[in-house]
């Protein structure tokens, strides 16, 4: 199956709430379609020398490889950690009205 130009990026923060709101300004900037936020994350990873568990809010969202670099750095506005997780994953398929949607909608 060939991929498509639409892609899913995850994204981490520290709860629904802040996820939520960034999320909120993404979807009215149309920088992305949609997101899914997952609550009861759990994160271990390395920080500033040490070992850091938190709970963390998961987020899910769908956009296009062209919105990839202003999503980018609207995120980093809106994101309260200094190096949010911001992972980009292509989509090889899926159902053709949904990923026209998502590209109509960004």
């Amino acid at each position: 199956m060939a991929e498509t130009d639409v892609r899913v990026a995850l994204v981490t923060g520290p709860d629904a709430t802040v996820l939520k709101r960034i999320v909120r300004a993404l979807v009215d900037e149309r920088l992305i379609a949609c997101a899914n936020l997952l609550e009861g994350a759990t994160s271990i990873y390395r920080w500033q020398g040490e070992v850091q568990e938190d709970a963390e809010c998961l987020g899910l969202l769908k956009t296009t490889v062209g919105r990839i670099p202003e999503l980018e750095r609207r995120l980093r506005e809106l994101h309260p950690y200094d190096v949010p997780e911001f992972i980009v994953l292509p989509v090889s398929g899926g159902c053709p009205d949904y990923l026209d949607w998502v590209r109509t909608s960004t």
